[in-house]
Order: structure tokens, then C-alpha cells, then sequence
């Protein structure tokens, strides 16, 4: 049986709204409001949502990026919020991340060598040729070459870019992936690649993944199971062909009804719904009344084995 690499218990970050000529706080915007899962060793959670409901402010809290308001992390039993900044550090030679625009997350002023080395010589790892020959033994297994070392990011296609931030995130051979919309600005026809090459990679590598997105049918590709994230709150969290069979949460039913379906003749019941129900609401003011549900319950629990859903129908 599977252990859990990664437990999180009751997260959440609060940022402070501040009003009137002395700017004093006023009230707090709850961009994370007690967040709750586990991560297996070796599967792939999929977090999912609208823009704003705080999947990526989750993502960046579990590496500290982001300190947490309240709440529990804990990665291989360490509890990731009792560090000090300097163990911390060490910590994140088994955790990375790869972000969401491969272009601005890597310096334009370095060559794709310097990019790549850098993160063993912040945790010491080997000497100057040592550290040459993974860096391409690295591009190689992304799909790159020895040669694209010498370059600069800009010299690369979006998807290129992207692989050399997959590479980085490999370069200390962590244990837990943090992947916050990899593949959301690239062209359709690269994403599928990227796709494979992060699931080929989890094979090669015992790699643990969280992957963050909003789009439903990527996260679907590449997921064991999926989280849904509304308002800062996980609403509903199973195995994903349980998410997209038989969604219990009226929010994830709206997600799930808003995906267009290529074929004009076709009517997905709840899509006319999902397009009244327009934008995410504001994070200042909590309003369910539109799913008609019980507000009030947050907690996750358990309706069906593995399938855990966060309130129930008025």
C-alpha cells in the first residue's frame, strides 16, 4: 500500500484588506480558506478550478513561497511550516516546481547551462564537471540536445522553453513535483507532448506529481485523481474518472457542463446553466446561494469510497 508523501490539514492564507486615509485593515481577503488532502507517493493529484479560487496560491504555499496563515504541511513527516528559512532550503531539493510561463520563469541574461546549474550548486551538489555532464545528460532526457546548453531562453519555441523548466525542476532528482498550469501557454498541438513527457518522466524517475490547471480535460490526461478548488475551498476531491462520471458538487457539475463539446448537433444538460452562472463571484463576499447548498458545511467528507465532496444539497 501507498504512503503519503505530502499531508496538508486545514491551510489557508489570508491577505489583509486595508481601508480609509490610515489604510488600517478592514478585513481579509480568504484566498485560501482550510484546504485539506494528501498526496500518494508516486501518483499525480490534480488540483482544478476557475481563475482565483486559490489552486496556485496552494501550490506556492507547500514549498513556503507563500507562507501559510494557519494550518499543517507535512512532507515525509516533516512539518514544512516549524522550519526555520535555512532548513527549509534543503527541504526544496525534494520538492520543486515548474511554473506556468516558461519564458518569465527563466532569466534571459543566463545561458540554458547557467539555468540548469544552478540549483546543484545552491545545494552543492558535485563539481564544475560534474554538474557540465548532468546538465546535458538532463536536456537529453527532456528532448533536447547538449547544444541547446549554450543558448539563450529567447532563442527557444514556448515549448522548448518549457522543457528547459522541466529539465531545472529534475536537476536535484526531487521526490514531489509542484506543476502550477505547465502546459496552459502553450499551442494545443505542444501541450499533448509536454503532457507525455511529464507522465514518462513520473515513470522514469518515481516521480511524485501536483499538477494545477484549469483546463478539465488536461488534468484529466494526467491525473490519478482530482481536487476541485472553489473560492479557496476544496469542494471535491476523487479519483478522477469518479470526478468526470459522476460529479457530486454542484460546482464541479457547472465546470464539468461549461467544457465545450466540438459538435454543433450536440446538448450537454446544465451548459445553459453553466453559462448564466458567468463568472467566479467576488472572494470578499461568500455567496453559495446560486448552487442552492449548505454553505456551512466545508469540511470534505466521504459520500462513496474514495470520493469525498464538501457539502450537501439544501
Amino acid at each position: 500500500m501507498t504512503k503519503p508523501i505530502l499531508q496538508v490539514e486545514h491551510v489557508k492564507k489570508y491577505f489583509p484588506i486595508t481601508g480609509g486615509i490610515l489604510g488600517k485593515k478592514i478585513g481579509d481577503m480568504k484566498a485560501v480558506d482550510g484546504v485539506s488532502f494528501h498526496v500518494n507517493e508516486g501518483e499525480t493529484l490534480g488540483i482544478v478550478g476557475e481563475s482565483g479560487c486559490g489552486k496556485s496560491t496552494t501550490g506556492r504555499m507547500l514549498l513556503r513561497l507563500i507562507e501559510p496563515t494557519e494550518g499543517t504541511i507535512l512532507f515525509d513527516n516533516q512539518d514544512l511550516r516549524a522550519l526555520p528559512k535555512k532548513e527549509m532550503r534543503k527541504v526544496r531539493r525534494n520538492i520543486q516546481m515548474i511554473f506556468q510561463d516558461p519564458y518569465a520563469s527563466l532569466n534571459p541574461r543566463h545561458t540554458v547551462e547557467k539555468i540548469l546549474e544552478e540549483p546543484l550548486i545552491v545545494h552543492g551538489i558535485g563539481n564544475a564537471a560534474e554538474r557540465k555532464k548532468k546538465v546535458s545528460d538532463m536536456l537529453e532526457v527532456v528532448g533536447l540536445t547538449s547544444y541547446h546548453a549554450r543558448r539563450y531562453p529567447h532563442q527557444f519555441s514556448g515549448g522548448q522553453r518549457q522543457r528547459i523548466g522541466i529539465a531545472r525542476a529534475l536537476m536535484t532528482h526531487p521526490k514531489l513535483i509542484i506543476a502550477d498550469e505547465p502546459v496552459s501557454a502553450l499551442d494545443v498541438s505542444i501541450q499533448s507532448q509536454v503532457l507525455n513527457l511529464l507522465k514518462d518522466l513520473q515513470k522514469e524517475f518515481q516521480l511524485t506529481y501536483i499538477f494545477i490547471a484549469h483546463d478539465l480535460g488536461v488534468v484529466r490526461h494526467i491525473s490519478d485523481r482530482v481536487g476541485v478548488m472553489y473560492k479557496g475551498r476544496m469542494v471535491e476531491l476523487a479519483a478522477a474518472e469518479k470526478i468526470y462520471q459522476n460529479p457530486l458538487h454542484p460546482y464541479t457539475q457547472q465546470l464539468l457542463a461549461a467544457v465545450p463539446i466540438p459538435d454543433p448537433e450536440y446538448y450537454q444538460e446544465g451548459a445553459e446553466a453553466a453559462i448564466q452562472f458567468g463568472t467566479l463571484p467576488s472572494p470578499y463576499v461568500i455567496d453559495d446561494s446560486w448552487m442552492n447548498i449548505d454553505s456551512e458545511r466545508d469540511d470534505l467528507v466521504e459520500v462513496e469510497p474514495g470520493h469525498f465532496v464538501a457539502c450537501r444539497l439544501k
